[in-house]
């Protein structure tokens, strides 16, 4: 099935049964379970990994790729590229190619949440200079094999895996 088709279902299932903000995305902080993107930039050989400010609701400190929550109806790579301008500076012309990872669920039993994970992988054309927002405080390009050596949020090395094979 299509991710933009699986989305549109999990929206509709949230949308109905979840509040919304004033600007009608769907608020995800009472519910037990949240659609999430999670995008891997890469250059070359190499992948950008960020480290989560203190800011942020989960995962303070640790490494991760950039995310966002699905929380309003439009296609995928839409949300994938407002995430990598606000989270990065990252600009459409920057882009080579995205390819998008089967979505799966991640079962975070520390913070009782599950993840339906949309697991996507950018790559770009150039080394960006790297803008980061007020979510991320330190940013590494390392080879993907070397993310074991990082402190990262649970199942990162699961997303990474599931972009990256051809």
């Amino acid at each position: 099935m299509n991710d933009e088709i699986i989305l549109e279902k999990v929206l509709q299932e949230f949308s109905e049964k979840l509040p919304k903000f004033e600007d009608g995305r769907i608020d995800y902080s009472t519910s037990d379970k949240a659609p999430v993107l999670n995008c891997f930039v890469k250059f070359e050989n190499q992948v950008l990994i960020l480290r989560r400010g203190d800011k942020v609701r989960a995962y303070r400190g640790l490494w991760n790729s950039i995310g966002g929550y699905l929380d309003e109806f439009c296609l995928l790579e839409e949300k994938v590229l407002e995430e990598l301008r606000e989270e990065l500076g990252i600009m459409p012309d920057l882009i080579f190619q995205m390819k998008t990872g089967n979505p799966f669920e991640f079962n975070d039993k520390d913070i009782q949440k599950i993840w339906l994970i949309f697991p996507i992988l950018v790559e770009l054309k150039s080394k960006p200079e790297i803008k980061l927002d007020w979510e991320h405080t330190d940013f590494r390009w390392i080879f993907p094999e070397d993310l074991k050596s990082f402190d990262t949020m649970p199942g990162l090395e699961k997303i990474l895996a599931s972009v990256l094979i051809d």
